[in-house]
């Protein structure tokens, strides 16, 4: 099992920096290739919208929710020490620092990247990913840059969105259920989030985005069991290899950048 880990693991890297003979007879390097040159015509626009607009409406629902149940939780607290107009601040510096981009991307993985890896690994059977190669089109170029790109963009995008519901839904529930007067709730809320919080933020999510995108699409073209059997399997490889490396990603990144602003 261990050596099977660590053959996907360089397997994974190999297709991130350049395209495997597997895939494809051209070595091109992935990553630099989404960045100095524009995806074809059309398919952009197409993974923006999936991962965008399609997304958007249960990563906003999520984050309310998330942050009405962090009220809900840290009202028994606050309540013992008479501080309930505080609790904006621990609602909100939550989910900017930490729950915002995890669950964001966990939401995506699920619902983004497993939808990609079954995707592509249709293709795959289905032979159409060998007819690309055929008429002189990448799939590299043509299927990964573009998702690729979408994740990157709108991930952290997305991260505000359910951020800002979540502290909408927080003041909603403290306000309102549990009557804090509504000017003192948003006076000591005032300047809870810092620079450093912001990036935390901001940084998270675009490594999310990258990996969720570099992984699924990854499963789905390495599909090699035709019928739906293969398809569901990448699916639910992409699915849970994507949330383990968002834990990864997440504990080394909260090291790093808790280190950089200590200094």
């Amino acid at each position: 099992m261990i050596a099977r880990w660590i053959d996907n693991l360089g397997d994974w890297t190999l297709f991130s920096l350049t395209m495997p003979p597997s895939i494809g007879r051209k070595s091109v390097k992935t990553v630099r290739w989404a960045i100095t040159s524009l995806p074809y015509r059309g398919t952009l626009i197409t993974s923006l919208y999936r991962v965008g607009v399609q997304t958007a409406p249960v990563v906003g629902l999520t984050g309310l929710f998330i942050g009405m149940v962090l009220a809900i939780q840290s009202y028994p607290e606050f309540n013992q020490v008479g501080m309930l107009s505080n609790m904006g601040r621990v609602i909100n510096f939550s989910l900017i620092r930490e729950l915002g981009p995890v669950l964001v991307a966990t939401m995506l993985a699920g619902r983004v990247g497993s939808a990609m890896a079954a995707e592509l690994a249709t293709m795959q059977t289905s032979e159409q990913v060998d007819a690309l190669e055929c008429l002189g089109v990448s799939p590299i170029h043509y299927l990964v840059v573009p998702r690729f790109l979408a994740s990157v963009l709108l991930v952290p995008l997305l991260t505000v969105l359910a951020a800002f519901a979540g502290m909408m839904g927080g003041a909603w529930i403290t306000i309102h259920l549990f009557d804090v007067p509504s000017p003192d709730y948003w006076r000591h809320t005032q300047g809870t989030i810092g620079a450093w919080d912001l990036v935390h933020g901001m940084v998270k999510p675009l490594f999310f985005g990258a990996a969720i995108s570099l992984i699924s699409c990854h499963r789905g073209l390495s599909n090699r069991t035709g019928g739906a059997e293969g398809v569901g399997r990448a699916a639910t490889q992409a699915f849970v290899i994507s949330f383990v490396v968002i834990l990864l990603i997440d504990f080394f990144l909260t090291m790093l950048l808790s280190t950089l602003e200590q200094f």
